[in-house]
């Protein structure tokens, strides 16, 4: 008993290495190193085999060039080597609105397009801009035109929510709600793909998703949307023009609403626009002829610099040479005028001068005649 504790108090204290396989092979020192990790001559000499093949090339995916063509796609991110705005230089430009879509120019002050689903944005503001487009020319016609129990107090206003209806206007101007209402529960969720504008928005649109254009009904009966060429860059022209109008006409027909609330008074009392002037024409003119040679250019250092296009550079350098050309006809033409005036004027003296020596001979030879008469 006492032999089996003193064996188990011999294996406690024991070091681990007292039980370890000791070699009788000599330290490996650095020149052991060497030589044990050269490789011999016969292994020197193997050539290894791999499965590459050296000449094996890298298939590159071929691009279909359709995919790059501005006629044929819509390109994205026309603005993404822009860091501000462009409508409002001094904010940065919102990350969703790039340039891809018609209309867009990077204003977009509340972040809505960061938060809401921007083709339902679109949705809603083309519809707006066109019923804006709608009411901005029949609010004035109205006033106008109509006859005056059509038309709202004794000032004649067009009838509106802060102007006020009449019963029966009331009545018309629910109906035209409750219509538009209806179209717009028949229309919010259709499908226009299979339509033969919604296959030529789903190919302009492919690049950028799969929802084709907001706002398309397929309606084009007098097929104006290909006036600026069928292709996706005429139908983006197209959508540019029509939501720049729209948003033009919402802020007319709010300042309509807003003028007529504030003064009572209808918008085209007193009003250039709907009475015969000749300051609208002028303006039109300078506003067109501003255009024809200038634009407004907005850059992060300027919010309203205006400055000449190329294209009107061109145009003040033909009209330059035009006018030169036209002084010098005219003078050209005023020496020769001279000449002939200077000449005619010769030529009529001497005719006037030969007639008053005609004259003078003649009253001479009748004096004389009657001279004798009388001395006989």
């Amino acid at each position: 008993m006492k032999v089996s504790a003193s064996l188990i108090a011999l294996l406690a204290v024991a070091p681990a290495s007292a039980f370890t396989h000791v070699s009788n092979s000599p330290k490996k020192g650095p020149l052991m190193a060497t030589i044990a990790e050269a490789p011999s001559k016969e292994e020197s000499t193997i050539k290894y085999e791999t499965e590459i093949n050296i000449e094996q090339k890298f298939k590159v995916k071929e691009i279909d060039p359709k995919t790059l063509d501005p006629n044929v796609r819509i390109q994205t991110g026309r603005y993404n080597d822009k860091e501000n705005s462009i409508a409002m230089p001094f904010l940065k430009r919102p990350t969703n609105l790039d340039g891809t879509h018609a209309g867009d120019f990077g204003f977009d002050p509340l972040g809505f397009s960061e938060t809401e689903d921007l083709y339902t944005l679109m949705e809603a503001e083309i519809r707006h801009a066109r019923l804006a487009m709608l009411a901005v020319v029949g609010w004035p016609l109205s006033e106008l035109g109509a006859p005056q129990w059509l038309l709202h107090g004794e000032a004649h206003l067009a009838p509106s929510v802060l102007n006020g209806f009449d019963p029966l206007t009331f009545i018309g101007v629910a109906a035209i709600f409750g219509g538009f209402g209806y179209f717009e529960y028949m229309t919010g969720l259709r499908r226009v793909d299979d339509k033969t504008i919604g296959k030529k928005h789903a190919e302009d649109m492919a690049n950028v998703w799969k929802y084709g254009v907001p706002g398309d009904y397929n309606f084009d009966p007098l097929n104006l949307y290909s006036m600026l060429g069928d292709t996706a860059t005429g139908r983006k022209g197209m959508r540019e023009l029509e939501i720049a109008h729209g948003r033009s006409a919402m802020i007319g027909i709010t300042a309509f609403a807003a003028w007529e609330a504030l003064t009572g008074h209808p918008i085209v009392e007193n009003s250039m626009f709907f009475h015969p002037n000749l300051a609208l024409p002028a303006l039109a003119l300078a506003y067109g002829a501003f255009g024809f040679f200038y634009e407004v250019e907005n850059d992060g250092q300027y919010l309203f610099k205006v400055k000449e296009t190329s294209e009107g550079s061109v145009r003040l350098e033909s009209i330059q040479r035009g006018l030169q050309s036209f002084t010098s006809d005219a003078q050209t033409f005023l020496g020769q005028a001279a000449e002939s005036t200077t000449e005619f004027a010769g030529i009529a003296a001497k005719t006037s001068k030969a007639l008053k020596a005609k004259y003078d001979d003649v009253t001479e030879d009748y004096t004389k005649s009657v001279m004798s008469n009388i001395k006989e």
